[in-house]
């Protein structure tokens, strides 16, 4: 049986101040689609709590592509299937410099460098390090995804002006081997246990529509709190074809919105962007992702899919009475 609106809207005051319980949030699950706006409302009343009209825009630069010795079934990047995806070797520091610099030049709030593989490999750190260092005293917030790295690694990095580590967790831990068998879901974990214990911020969230439940999606999300994470990126699958998932069911847009809420009750207080797939899976209904609870868009292009303007999303904004929030805290 479905709880009544009444006792979403309490659940939701309650998690302003009291962390809810596992089974407080599996109270969520059971809501028919015509119930659900009463999980909209809750859920948008803890993001105004706590971030306002603010919402974090966040770009990333695909710094190096292709060739993953990893076999992530959902990935087009990976060395194991047949994608025709672009292959290219790290970017020049000059590129990588210039796209952050357009960044720090524009209303977005933090630039990712992205790179391929298992992780970038030691030798290369001090030209990602070397960029990051020209761009520290930029308007903008730097992060980077670069693999499972050690603590030298992040350390390096650190000194350099990254704030900000991510690295995906990409499910829960139940699923996780049947996504990928080439690392496990524990050395993620370490990862982004080693980045908080030097003082970073982590980004870390996952990709949905690859199988998993409603109760497993609040299972990744009790493992990130946690961790505690301090940003969710929120991922919905594109099938790729020439992998593993490339027949998989898409997401429908209510279900999307189901998870984004789920993960808004659950980390109230943490900021939850939605990347790869908002427009692709949530179709007409993209802009209610703040509605139901994101905090946060990746705007411009994915890794390997082309996404929207920094323009048209500034004016999606506006129409909503939204704002972009500014850089702080280099």
């Amino acid at each position: 049986m479905s709880i009544s609106t009444y006792r979403i809207l309490d659940l939701a005051e309650k998690a302003l101040t009291i962390r809810l319980t596992r089974d407080e949030l599996l109270q969520l699950i059971p809501l028919p689609d015509q119930a659900l706006t009463g999980l909209w409302a809750g859920a948008e009343r803890i993001r105004t709590h706590f971030f306002g009209t603010s919402i974090h825009l966040c770009t990333i630069c695909n710094a190096k592509s292709g060739r993953c010795s990893e076999d992530c079934h959902y990935c087009a990047q990976s060395a194991h299937f047949d994608t025709h995806v672009a292959a290219y070797p790290l970017l020049p520091h000059d590129q990588l410099v210039q796209d952050g610099m357009l960044a720090a030049h524009s209303p977005i709030h933090r630039y990712a460098m992205v790179t391929s593989g298992r992780r970038l490999p030691k030798q290369e750190i001090p030209q990602v390090a070397k960029a990051m260092g020209d761009l520290q005293e930029a308007n903008v917030n730097l992060c980077a995804s670069l693999g499972i790295l050690d603590k030298e690694d992040l350390l390096t990095l650190k000194a350099h002006g990254m704030t900000r580590y991510h690295h995906n967790l990409e499910t829960c831990r139940e699923l996780f081997p049947r996504i990928c068998t080439t690392h496990g879901f524990e050395e993620r974990v370490a990862t982004l246990r080693m980045a908080k214990e030097i003082g970073l911020q982590v980004c870390s969230g996952g990709i949905f529509g690859m199988g998993e439940n409603l109760e497993q999606t609040l299972d990744l999300a009790l493992t990130l709190r946690d961790i505690d994470v301090d940003a969710v990126p929120m991922n919905f699958l594109i099938p790729i074809p020439g992998t593993p998932l490339e027949n998989t069911r898409p997401l429908q847009p209510l279900e999307c919105l189901r998870r984004i809420a789920l993960f808004r009750f659950a980390l109230p207080d943490k900021e939850i962007i939605i990347c790869g797939g908002r427009v692709a899976n949530l179709k007409e209904l993209h802009p209610m992702v703040f509605q139901a609870g994101a905090s946060g868009i990746m705007t411009g292009n994915y890794l390997t899919r082309q996404g929207r303007t920094l323009q048209q999303d500034l004016d999606l904004l506006e129409h909503l009475g939204l704002e972009p929030r500014k850089p702080s805290g280099h």
